[in-house]
């Protein structure tokens, strides 16, 4: 969970990833940061955590029927 993020059941656990791990993200799958799918600076989920456009986020949510999911959301101005 991000530094001064926000708890609540409803909240998946995220983090913003480093730059390395962004490089790495970004070259295995030959994309942008403008290509992934995109969250606002200023969603609630983000409100307490540092955040700048072009940071990637990770996502991790539990799902019922497939376990533990992982996506990835560029931040965008907002």
């Amino acid at each position: 969970m991000a530094k001064g993020a926000i708890q609540h059941v409803l909240i998946p656990k995220f983090k913003k990833i480093s730059e390395k791990e962004k490089k790495e993200l970004l070259e295995t799958y030959k994309i942008t940061v403008n290509e992934l799918p995109s969250i606002k600076k200023s969603d609630p989920m983000l409100a307490e955590s540092d955040v700048q456009p072009d940071d990637v986020i990770r996502i991790e949510r539990e799902s019922p029927t497939s376990g533990n999911i992982v996506f990835f959301r560029g931040v965008i101005d907002g």
